[in-house]
């Protein structure tokens, strides 16, 4: 048997191609998601994975804001099956900024975008904006008051190509992650039940998480393996 270190680094090669090959995979270069991005994505997914107590979905949600909002900035991706189920525009708070989010925040009424790991809620409810999903945020000091904020995933007609036309930029919600209304019905039912959701933003947005732990990671990667 490898020694510890050993066995430790040729797993942490083993994850760090697996991501290479998976992000060329699914295409997400030409898509306009970096592979810095998707590397953390997947490093808090194997973490967050390892850390439920309960069977979830193998997806990974991944929006990047610090992308423009007339970009499709959403993906959900089946990691187990390396496929892209869903790529979308998707809306940040109107207080966070115009096109480009640059401002955070995890307080009650902030109407920002805030950021990090969430799991989503295991069923969907229908409310003013039709069928929507809550998110518990899983990142002390930047998320955590997801729920009583009511920052959750729905439809709305603002999220569309007719309004980034219109007005060169796309709609803002109050803080929630809002997707267009004819795709949410789908996505709302793929992502439900536990799954991995992991908002990026912007360099300098000083965000911080332990689901980033490079080595916990690993380790789960090497027992799902």
């Amino acid at each position: 048997m490898l020694p510890v270190a050993a066995r430790r680094a040729f797993f942490q090669t083993a994850f760090e191609k697996r991501a290479a090959q998976l992000y060329t995979k699914l295409g997400l270069g030409p898509a306009g998601l970096s592979l810095a991005v998707f590397r953390e994505g997947l490093v808090g997914y194997y973490n967050l994975r390892q850390a439920s107590h309960t069977a979830s979905p193998p997806l990974l949600t991944l929006i990047d804001f610090s992308r423009s909002s007339q970009e499709k900035r959403l993906w959900v991706i089946n990691v187990e099956q390396a496929r892209v189920l869903f790529h979308t525009l998707v809306a940040h708070g109107k207080a966070s900024g115009a096109d480009v989010p640059m401002a955070f925040s995890n307080k009650d009424g902030s109407e920002m975008s805030s950021l990090g790991f969430y799991r989503t809620a295991p069923t969907t409810y229908t409310g003013k904006h039709g069928l929507s999903l809550k998110l518990m945020g899983l990142d002390p000091g930047f998320n955590t008051n997801a729920e009583s904020r009511a920052v959750v995933v729905h439809g709305a007609e603002y999220v569309c190509e007719d309004f980034v036309r219109a007005h060169g930029r796309l709609g803002r919600s109050q803080g929630c992650p809002a997707l267009p209304v004819a795709e949410t019905p789908a996505i709302v039912q793929a992502i439900k039940g536990g799954s991995v959701l992991y908002l990026h933003g912007p360099t300098g947005a000083g965000y911080r998480s332990q689901w980033l732990n490079l080595d916990t990671a690993v380790a789960a990667f090497a027992g799902s393996r």
